[in-house]
Formats: structure tokens, sequence, C-alpha cells
């Protein structure tokens, strides 16, 4: 126990560790906060769906050889929420059947694009790395450590402005739009404000597990719980201590981080469950 400290506190020292737990922590708490949200709206694919187009996008980044990629990368995450937003339930594809075209379709050509015209000697590490988020989190520079604090803290900024406004939209959006709440607007909000997580969490647990950070967090605390605040705040506890638990588990065991952080958030829901069943929740 006290080599494990000791190696903690020796790793502490260096900048690129303090990056990765400052902005651990403030993704996982942005995603908990909204990932309630769209798990009660029945929204959780649209994470899935909007990660894979992240990796088109920064595969296509990777090739114009744009130094910042989230400059580039999130602009067309947003863009893709908001057409999601409008036109799925406009036109004859519906809503999660055109999520799921345009996720494979991103993650295909992205990975196509990559194999054609990518110059990297390292193809197979850089789309891992990528997926599952293995070391990106721990490479972060400075300008993406601020970049990143500044976007969580506007996300959770917003969410408490608007928290009464998004608690009306995710429970009754009927009822929402007849007592006055633009409900299309605050549906808009929660898109494009979904996007910046996922652009931001593939640093942490890469694309193809960022549901699992937005998902799990609001299932286990949902199991426990029964009230919306409630749901919120014990879910971002639960996501806070994942992303914490798994950070430093990786740095002590040399462990992928993202699927770490995953891995403990499945551990808290399969207690979650019980205790649940056993309070009769």
């Amino acid at each position: 126990m006290n080599d494990m400290i000791t190696k903690l506190i020796f790793y502490f020292q260096y900048p690129f560790v303090q990056y990765a737990l400052v902005v651990g922590v403030l993704i996982a708490l942005c995603s908990s906060l909204f990932g309630v949200t769209l798990v009660l709206k029945r929204f959780s694919f649209i994470g899935d769906g909007l990660s894979h187009i992240a990796f088109g996008a920064i595969a296509i980044a990777s090739i114009l050889k744009i130094n910042n990629d989230m400059i580039f990368v999130m602009p067309v995450t947003i863009v893709t929420a908001i057409f999601l937003l409008k036109t799925g339930q406009n036109t004859k594809i519906k809503g999660d059947a055109l999520i799921a075209m345009l996720s494979v379709g991103s993650l295909a050509i992205g990975y196509l694009l990559l194999n054609l015209f990518s110059g990297s000697s390292n193809l197979s590490g850089d789309v891992c790395v990528t997926l599952f988020g293995s070391t990106s989190i721990l490479t972060l520079t400075k300008n993406e450590v601020i970049l990143s604090v500044v976007m969580s803290v506007i996300v959770v900024i917003l969410f408490c402005l608007f928290y009464n406004k998004i608690f009306a939209v995710t429970f009754d959006e009927s009822f929402a739009k007849a007592s006055g709440i633009k409900a299309d607007r605050y549906n808009l909000l929660i898109a494009v404000i979904t996007a910046v997580i996922i652009v931001l969490a593939m640093n942490l647990v890469g694309s193809l597990l960022i549901s699992a950070l937005i998902i799990f967090p609001a299932l286990s605390s949902m199991r426990v719980i029964q009230n919306f605040k409630g749901v919120v705040i014990l879910s971002a506890i639960i996501s806070v201590l994942c992303a914490v638990f798994g950070l430093l588990t990786s740095i002590l065991f040399s462990t992928p981080v993202g699927s770490t952080i995953v891995a403990a958030n499945i551990v808290v829901f399969i207690i979650s469950y019980i205790v649940g069943k056993l309070l009769k929740i």
C-alpha cells in the first residue's frame, strides 16, 4: 500500500498527470449531468453515433494535418448533432436509423481515408488510441487542457442556468410546450452540448466507449434514487469517482484508461442494481 501511495506521489509531480486528472474529472462531471437527460429522453444512442462522426472528422483533420484537431472536429460534430435533431423526425429515415447510418458510415470512411492518405508509421496504434482512448488523456497539451476546462465550465454553467427548463423538457415535452417553454430550443441546446461532451470525452475513453461514460452513471443512480435532482447529483458523484479511480488505477497498473473507467462504472452499476433490488426501488 505504501509503495502504491509513493508511486502516485511520484507521478503527480508531472504536469501531464495533473492535466489528465483535471480534464478527466471535468469531462466525467459534464457527461453525467446530461447523461441523465439523454437516458430519460431515450437519446442514449446519439452519444455513440456522434462519437463515430467525431472519429471520421478526426481522420479528415489528420489527413489535412490540422495541428489542433478539436478546432475542426467540434464544429463538425455540433453541426451533425443539429442535423440529426432537425431531420431525424421529418424524413423517411427516422432518427435511430439515421444515427446508425451516419455513425457506421463515418467510422468506415474515416478508417478508409486514414489507410489511403495517412502518412503515419503506426496507423493501427493511432486508430486504437482514438477508438479506446488508450494514452491520449496522458498526452494532452496545455492548450488542449485550457480548451477542455473552458468548455466543461460552460457546459456546467448552462446546465445550472437552464436546469428547470431541461427538467421540464426531459419529463414531459408536450406539457412544457403548453406551458410556453420553447422545447425545440432546449432540445437543440441538449444536442449541441452533447456534441461538445462527446468531443471532449474522446481523449478520456475513446470514441467507442463514450456512450458508457454517459449512460452508466445515470443508470446506476436511477437504481437507488427516484427523483431527478437526486439522480443527477448521485450520477455526478459516481461518474467523477469512477473517472478518478480509473485514472489512478491506470497509472499504478498500466491499464488502458478508458477501459478501466468503464469497468469501474460497470462494477458500480452492478452494486447499484443489487442495492436497488434489496431496497425494492
